[in-house]
């Protein structure tokens, strides 16, 4: 399917981490029984801090002489002060006066001086640990660590543990229904590969007779949104065993050895459950290669938690039927030493789902749903090109809210085709509305992809053509469907893009009389193909059937970036600018030819696409199919 815009600019036991309580950390009983004992010890301190406000401050040369004047019934020195009372009573209370005064130091003379003026006193060294140990400990600790809890729970790690750290790995029971492949639509071949897998769980004598081994692991590779994971679980159904689900990022905290402690748990306890599925979601997490470029140490987590993974499945016996399986869409970045032989055995390529997929895919889905007679799901099916399960599950979703939206009681085909446009080029953005100049360009930009699109040798039939703004920016988009998928493209096929794409640019320039940004995401695409060709295919005389340059994954600290190694000279390079340079121009060129000989068709095209907005494919053959049908047949001459 191409399309050109313009632009402004579980059902299975499963492996869970173990969760706390939603119950707030202030309505448990560990945080009553902090509470409490703040409040006890709180009340020794501030009692003892009560008592000693109650006596009067004295100057310690004031001390001396009423000790001079024997006027101190008895004091209590300890290493910080001198307490006691004096003979006299106090007017207020009719008590003897309680003092307190902090002595410059403790000496012989003062001992002497007290005992010759007939004071009682006792020494006691001021040492209230309980105290000491409350502030100087307790309390910092638990403020750090109610600080902590509530950092912990702004960032969502409340359920993972104090810093983390205990998390287990348990199996909780299979409470859902079983998925089997009645499940998975299409993807013939890759449930043959994923039957055997279930043959050795169900009866591992069969191939354990002919002197052989079952895999060990399956490693499913393919893009996102293609049914990975649904694959894993309906080969536990299939074999009715229990299937532990966990993802490849949920090993990795902040401290070291955690991750690794995590997969020797994971395995004990599916050696405890065999015959069973360990289902890996998105390995790449952990099993990214171990010299894709720089990193920060040369042991931290991932690699230690990988290293952990490489002795398990070494180290289990495949007879206790305990199968691994991984799902990843990055197979390029997986560590070698992970895809050998005797880890993961088989790795199955779940691609993209072909028509007749992705016609089963909608049926499955649509099976569901309350459908007008008017919907063709072969049709639909036709019109999704390079979509993933996820893609038409997201589709037949829409199609139901928009139905629902209309106020309609069954899904018509007129709901699909608004969800089809809705998922590949976003919702309409009715606010944006367009100036009548703005409008025009568009229709003149759009009418000029519409042209030469079918006037190309190799062009695919228009489907749809709008200039309804959409919400991602685009102003309006030309869609065209294929009459049979393709799996290779050819040199004449990605010449004829070119010009499709450069078709909007020229017809602004050949009407209005200038370009517009409208035609940046055109040209982006059509430098980015002309150079496919030139550095990657050979498709270049002058340069030969060479590839120029090579892309790597370079790591660094927790991300990989990929780059282009550039494996050739400033004079390669000034080559591949100039043919990158004259398929563009060539592109350009062959479009304004046609858009100059069909004139006249399009000012039609672009006046009847600004007057109704839309126009479907019979609509665009009625005006512009004459003329491009024999500038078609003309180019297939020539």
């Amino acid at each position: 399917m191409a399309k050109s815009e313009f632009h402004t600019g579980d059902d299975k036991p499963r492996i869970e981490i173990n969760k706390t309580s939603n119950t707030p950390f202030w309505q448990s009983p560990q945080f009553t029984l902090i509470v409490y004992l703040i409040f006890i010890l709180l009340s020794f301190q501030f009692w003892g801090k009560y008592k000693e406000a109650k006596r009067i401050e004295m100057p310690y040369s004031e001390f001396l002489q009423h000790v001079e004047k024997k006027e101190v019934a008895e004091a209590v020195v300890t290493d910080k002060a001198i307490m006691g009372e004096l003979k006299e009573n106090d007017p207020q209370t009719g008590k003897p006066r309680q003092f307190i005064t902090v002595p410059l130091m403790w000496n012989q003379e003062l001992a002497e001086e007290l005992a010759k003026n007939g004071v009682k006193y006792k020494v006691r060294y001021d040492n209230n640990w309980l105290s000491n140990f409350f502030f100087n400990w307790i309390l910092p600790f638990g403020i750090i660590f109610l600080v902590w809890e509530w950092i912990a729970k702004k960032m969502g790690l409340m359920n993972k543990g104090f810093l983390n750290i205990g998390n287990h790995v348990h199996v909780h029971a299979d409470e859902g229904s079983q998925v089997t492949f009645d499940d998975v639509a299409g993807y013939d071949e890759v449930k043959q590969e994923l039957r055997e897998t279930v043959e050795f769980l169900k009866d591992p004598s069969r191939i354990a007779n002919l002197g052989a081994r079952a895999p060990k692991g399956v490693l499913l590779v393919g893009p996102p949104g293609t049914g990975k994971t649904l694959f894993a679980r309906a080969v536990a159904g299939e074999a009715k065993v229990p299937f532990f689900n966990i993802s490849g990022s949920e090993f990795i905290e902040m401290f070291v050895a955690v991750g690794a402690a995590r997969v020797r748990e994971m395995f004990e306890e599916a050696r405890k459950q065999a015959p069973c599925i360990i289902f890996i979601d998105e390995i790449d997490a952990i099993g990214r290669s171990r010299s894709a470029g720089p990193v920060m140490g040369g042991h931290d987590e991932r690699e230690q938690t990988l290293n952990q993974l490489l002795t398990e499945m070494d180290g289990f016996d495949p007879s206790t039927r305990v199968v691994v399986m991984a799902a990843t869409n990055r197979p390029e970045i997986l560590d070698q030493a992970l895809l050998r032989s005797g880890r993961f055995d088989r790795r199955i390529v779940v691609d993209k789902p072909d028509l007749y997929a992705r016609e089963g895919i909608l049926k499955l889905y649509g099976g569901k749903m309350k459908l007008a007679s008017d919907v063709d799901l072969h049709v639909v099916a036709q019109r999704t090109p390079g979509f993933v399960g996820a893609d038409l599950e997201n589709i037949c979703n829409e199609a139901a809210i928009h139905a629902l939206r209309e106020d309609r009681g069954l899904i018509d085909m007129s709901d699909f085709e608004a969800a089809i446009d809705r998922v590949i080029a976003g919702p309409e953005a009715k606010h944006k509305a367009l100036s009548p100049e703005e409008k025009h360009r568009v229709a003149v930009h759009e009418s000029g992809h519409t042209l030469v699109a079918l006037a190309v040798p190799t062009g695919e039939p228009v489907h749809r053509v709008t200039i309804i703004p959409r919400a991602i920016g685009a102003l309006g988009f030309t869609l065209q469907l294929p009459v049979e998928e393709h799996l290779l493209s050819t040199t004449e096929e990605m010449k004829d893009q070119i010009a499709i794409l450069l078709g909007g640019c020229m017809a602004e320039d050949l009407v209005l009389g200038s370009i517009s940004s409208g035609a940046s995401n055109d040209l982006e695409k059509a430098t980015e193909i002309a150079h496919t060709m030139v550095a990657r295919l050979g498709m270049s005389d002058k340069l030969g059937p060479v590839v120029w340059g090579k892309e790597q994954q370079l790591q660094y600290l927790n991300s990989a970036q990929s780059v282009e190694e550039r494996n050739y000279s400033e004079a390669t390079a000034q080559a591949i600018d100039n043919e990158v340079k004259a398929l563009v121009e060539e592109g350009r060129a062959r479009a304004g030819e046609i858009l100059q000989r069909c004139r006249a068709v399009l000012d039609a095209l672009a006046a009847e696409l600004e007057s109704k907005e839309t126009l479907d494919g019979d609509e665009v053959m009625r005006i512009a199919g004459a003329c491009a049908h024999a500038q078609k047949a003309k180019a297939k001459e020539s």
